[in-house]
């Protein structure tokens, strides 16, 4: 969807109220505390509705609004500019940063922005997860600045060397297809290896490449009972490619997501990185969405 197309389709504030309504309730309006259809609607407030169902008392219904039980619950922006940031965060392929939000709609202040973006990424999740098929590639990945950039004396206080100070994430990729990812505290054989077998479909998986990691050296193993057709490139004898065995996919998500810190957010803590990796991951797999503006405000 374009500016263009987003002016169009959103030219005043009742249209959004309307766009999220049909989101929100294809099949007419439920109650989000009991989902009884059955509901009221308010004449004297428009997008109310009172539910007698689960009221607190039996004649004291219980009142929500189209807001209820959404990221937009009790903010006090309009439903227009949380779009506007949206669409600009899903049409950005390595992100947008709240400064540069702030920057372009100048809604309040830069702690606004960063608030209406972080409500945003937490709501960029897909609760209809299947499990990855066909040719799956693992890999994982370490998130955090290099020792050898920071300061002579930031590096001795943190004695930072190799991947120490750093936080490790691992992720999943179906050939052409979607792609799963998770922070993790450690890369043991047990983190490692429980992933996977949750990750992939063992009735219908052909492949299950990775590089030679110590961790995934138990996939393989069991027999066709527990174990997976599991293949491994060695990176360190130089070979990267061996027939249809690599994991060029996920480590071309990975340089995605790396290029989206570096060049749009500079610096994201421990704290929030999982927050940025479902924005990466919603974005990435709904690539070919032509509706992933609505798919997204589906989920808020």
């Amino acid at each position: 969807m374009t500016l263009t197309d987003f002016d169009r389709l959103f030219p005043n504030e009742e249209a959004c109220w309307t766009y999220l309504f049909a989101r929100r309730w294809p099949k007419g309006t439920q109650c989000p505390r009991c989902a009884n259809d059955h509901v009221y609607e308010s004449k004297a407030r428009p997008w109310h509705w009172q539910c007698m169902k689960c009221g607190p008392k039996p004649r004291s219904p219980y009142r929500f609004s189209l807001k209820t039980g959404t990221i937009f619950e009790e903010t006090k922006k309009p439903l227009l500019q949380w779009f506007k940031v949206l669409h600009l965060m899903l049409t950005s392929k390595k992100g947008i940063s709240a400064l540069q939000i702030h920057r372009m709609l100048g809604y309040g202040s830069y702690k606004t922005s960063w608030y209406m973006c972080m409500r945003l990424r937490a709501s960029l999740h897909d609760p209809e997860f299947q499990q990855l098929m066909g040719i799956v590639e693992v890999d994982e990945m370490y998130h955090g600045g290099k020792a050898q950039n920071m300061h002579a004396k930031k590096r001795r206080e943190l004695s930072l060397t190799g991947t120490k100070g750093k936080t490790a994430v691992i992720g999943a990729i179906s050939r052409k297809g979607s792609v799963v990812c998770q922070m993790i505290e450690n890369t043991d054989t047990a983190t490692l290896d429980s992933f996977v077998r949750k990750t992939v479909n063992r009735e219908r998986i052909d492949l299950v490449a990775t590089d030679e990691h110590s961790g995934y050296r138990l996939l393989g193993m069991g027999g066709k009972a527990f174990g997976l057709p599991h293949e491994v490139v060695r990176h360190s004898a130089g070979e990267y490619v061996r027939g249809i065995v690599h994991t060029n996919s996920i480590e071309s998500f990975w340089s995605l997501f790396k290029r989206g810190v570096m060049g749009s957010y500079h610096s994201v803590s421990k704290k929030y990185l999982p927050l940025y990796l479902a924005e990466f991951q919603f974005r990435f797999n709904n690539r070919k969405e032509a509706d992933i503006f609505g798919k997204a405000i589906a989920g808020c």
